[in-house]
C-alpha cells in the first residue's frame, strides 16, 4: 500500500509538470493565432512560433536543471559564486542557442545581441527564481513530513513502552489474587480463573488497538474489580457506579486500570476499614472517571514499585490528550482522590 501511494504522490507531481509546462508552451501559439489576424505575416508568425517553442524548451531544462542539480549539488552547499558562475555560463550558452536558431529560421532579419540580452535575461532570471523556490519549498516540506513521522513513530514507541509497563504490574498484582485463593482452596478458583482468561485476551489481543470502545474497556475493568471482590470479600466496603450514556466512543486501552490498582494496592493494605469508590460517567461527548479510597501514610512505601502505574498513565494521557484532559489527584488526611474528565475525540 505504501508503495502504491507512492507511486501515485509520483504520478500526480508528474502530471502537475505537464499541465503547467503544456500551458507555457501554449502561450507561443495563442500570440500566433493573434498575428495571423493581420498583425503579422503568417510565414514570419509561424517561425517566431518555433523559436518559442525552442526557447520554452531551453527555460524548462534551465528549471530541471537547477531543481535536480545545480541547487542541490552546489548552492546547497554555499557555493554561491560557483553557482553563479554556472547560471552565467548557462545563460552566455542560451543566448549563443538563440542566435543560431535565429539565425536558421530568420536570417534576413539583422540579430541584435543586446535585443537577444534584454529579451532571454529576465526569463532566465525568473526561472531560475523559480527552480531555487521550488527545490527550496519542496525539501522543506519532505522534511517536514519526515520529523512528523519520526515523531508519530516516537509517540508510537513510547506509547508502547509505557503500556508494557503497565501490563507486568497489573498480572502480577492478580497472580497473587489466584495464588490467595488456591490457599484458602476457594471454589471461586474456577471462575476467577476465568475471568483473568477473559482479561488476557483483551489485554492481548484487543490493546494492540490505538483505540478501543470504551465499553470494552469498562467491561475490562469490571472484571478486574470482580477478582479484587473474590480476594478481599466483606473485609473491603467496595462501590463501583457506571452511568454509560454515551458507550459508543473509543478510549486509549488500559487508560484507566492504573488507578484502580493503586486505589487497591493503598487501600487495602494495613487499613482497618479499607472503603473504595469507583465511579465512571459518559456523557455529553465526556467521560468523568474519579477513584477514592482511604489510605494511610505508613503504607504509601511498602512497594517500590507501587507508583510506576500511576507515573506512566499521566504521561500517556499528555502525550494522547493534551489539553484535552483534566487529571486531579487530592489527598486528605484519610482518602487519597482521583479525579479524570477527558473529552472524547470527534468520530
Amino acid at each position: 500500500m505504501e508503495l502504491q501511494f507512492i507511486s501515485f504522490k509520483r504520478f500526480q507531481a508528474v502530471v502537475i509538470h505537464l499541465l503547467v509546462w503544456g500551458f507555457v508552451f501554449s502561450l507561443p501559439y495563442i500570440f500566433s493565432l493573434q498575428w495571423q489576424e493581420g498583425r503579422m505575416p503568417t510565414e514570419f508568425a509561424r517561425k517566431i512560433l518555433v523559436l518559442n517553442i525552442v526557447m520554452n524548451l531551453i527555460w524548462a531544462g534551465t528549471f530541471y536543471l537547477n531543481t535536480q542539480v545545480l541547487v542541490p549539488r552546489i548552492l546547497y552547499r554555499k557555493n554561491i559564486l560557483i553557482y553563479l558562475a554556472v547560471n552565467s555560463g548557462l545563460l552566455a550558452a542560451i543566448l549563443l542557442i538563440n542566435r543560431l536558431v535565429f539565425e536558421a529560421l530568420l536570417f534576413r532579419a539583422p540579430y541584435s545581441i543586446n535585443k537577444a540580452l534584454v529579451h532571454n535575461a529576465l526569463p532566465f532570471l525568473f526561472f531560475v527564481l523559480i527552480a531555487i523556490a521550488f527545490r527550496t519549498v519542496s525539501d522543506r516540506l519532505v522534511l517536514e513530513r519526515k520529523a512528523k513521522e519520526r515523531e508519530s513513530e516516537t509517540l508510537k514507541t513510547e506509547l508502547a513502552f509505557l503500556r508494557s509497563q503497565i501490563s507486568p504490574h497489573f498480572l502480577f498484582n492478580v497472580l497473587n489474587n489466584i495464588v490467595a485463593l488456591v490457599r484458602l482452596k476457594s471454589e471461586e478458583l474456577e471462575p476467577t480463573i476465568l475471568k483473568l482468561s477473559s482479561l488476557m485476551q483483551y489485554m492481548l489481543y484487543e490493546t494492540d488497538e490505538d483505540k478501543v470502545l470504551l465499553k470494552s474497556e469498562v467491561d475490562y475493568l469490571g472484571n478486574y474489580i470482580d477478582l479484587q471482590k473474590l480476594r478481599f470479600g466483606k473485609r473491603l466496603n467496595l462501590n463501583f457506579d457506571v452511568d454509560m450514556k454515551e458507550d459508543w466512543h473509543t478510549i486509549e486501552p488500559m487508560l484507566l486500570i492504573p488507578f484502580v490498582e493503586n486505589a487497591f494496592k493503598h487501600g487495602t493494605g494495613m487499613i482497618a476499614d479499607p472503603v473504595i469508590d469507583i465511579s465512571l460517567k459518559a456523557d455529553n461527548g465526556e467521560l468523568l472517571f474519579s477513584v477514592k479510597n482511604k489510605y494511610i501514610e505508613k503504607d504509601e512505601a511498602k512497594d517500590k514499585v507501587s507508583g510506576i502505574g500511576l507515573s506512566n498513565v499521566r504521561r500517556r494521557l499528555e502525550l494522547l490528550y493534551g489539553k484535552g484532559h483534566d487529571l486531579k489527584i487530592d489527598k486528605t488526611a484519610d482518602w487519597y482522590i482521583v479525579t479524570l474528565q477527558l473529552t472524547f475525540e470527534a468520530p
